[in-house]
């Protein structure tokens, strides 16, 4: 029926209402926050460009995993910040590395945690490239091998997921094939599948200490212009055995999720990343707009879209949000 029979505003009459028909709504449950852990002892350094994000020892890494459990944050994605980095990144597979000692002080702090390990080569090597250079370029099977051997060493050392990002061909197949070759065959695989070449990266680079010294990592990373090639992506990256999907960054790549979400019935993951953070720190800190008001939008957004699992920095004020409206 068309108006006025038909009033849209009706179902937007009072809070309650509003409420009551809303369609999609974040839930604390969906919520990842990264963690960035480096070497020392009460070593809390904030990051320039990510204002309130902080570059964390393992002691003040566990203080923060307790503010965001006491909000029902269970979930941690943990970057290394390494001191120790080789022409390689062979280093990455030592059990002595940041990442690996900070996977097992948190799994032996806390009952019940789960820590994705996001497993790459690039805060490993001295050129800040995902992976072992040959002739200027990273080497494909070299650095896949790299992996398969890092990833043992991540969940030797207790991560719950592996969560590949380096985006090499044929990654997942030859890390499931190493994982169960070991006996970890219930170790799910979360895939950076459509992880754009995006310079909404900046910060996060600053914070990893992982830019490249020379060039981009455009033959690697997924060009923005293209959908179709995602979709052959995350296509592949299923059928070689992946348990999740993730597709990075998200708010500029909605469209991307919502046809992840449309093609494959696996769960649906997407990165809110550190130029999205920064952007949205930014406009509050100039006073150009509700700053919890500017979050929920977007992270709502990208629950919209398709998205079940969400990876944010806003993970904390997104909780705590929740909880002040359930209240």
């Amino acid at each position: 029926m068309n108006f006025p029979q038909t009033r849209l505003r009706r179902l937007r009459q009072n809070k309650i209402l509003r409420e009551l028909v809303s369609e999609k709504k974040v839930d604390i449950k969906d919520l990842i926050y990264p963690i960035f852990v480096c070497e020392g002892n009460n070593v809390k350094k904030e990051i320039k460009s990510m204002p309130d994000q902080y570059t964390m020892s393992i002691d003040q890494a566990i203080i923060k995993c307790e503010e965001a459990f006491a909000l029902g944050i269970k979930s941690f994605l943990i970057f290394p910040v390494s001191d120790i980095k080789d022409e390689t990144g062979i280093c990455a597979v030592s059990k002595n590395n940041i990442q690996q000692k900070a996977i097992k002080k948190l799994k032996n702090e806390f009952n019940e945690i789960l820590i994705i390990a996001d497993l790459c080569n690039c805060a490993y090597t001295n050129h800040g490239h995902c992976g072992t250079l040959v002739d200027g370029d990273v080497d494909n099977d070299l650095t896949v091998k790299n992996l398969c051997n890092q990833a043992i060493s991540l969940v030797e050392s207790g991560a719950d997921i592996i969560a590949p990002s380096d985006m090499m061909d044929g990654r997942i197949k030859e890390i499931r094939k190493k994982l169960d070759s070991q006996g970890y065959v219930n170790i799910p695989i979360l895939s950076y599948s459509a992880k754009y070449s995006s310079a909404f990266y900046g910060p996060f680079r600053e914070a990893s200490e992982s830019a490249p010294k020379k060039g981009d990592r455009s033959t690697y990373q997924l060009n923005y212009c293209n959908y179709r090639e995602a979709i052959r992506e995350g296509k592949q990256d299923v059928y070689e055995g992946a348990d999740m999907i993730m597709v990075k960054p998200a708010l500029s790549y909605l469209d991307i999720i919502t046809k992840f979400r449309q093609n494959f019935n696996l769960p649906i993951v997407a990165f809110n990343v550190s130029g999205e953070y920064s952007m949205v720190k930014a406009m509050s800190k100039l006073n150009w707009g509700d700053e919890i008001n500017l979050i929920m939008e977007i992270i709502t957004s990208i629950k919209r879209a398709g998205a079940d699992i969400i990876i944010t920095y806003h993970a904390i004020e997104v909780a705590k949000q929740i909880i002040n409206e359930n209240q």
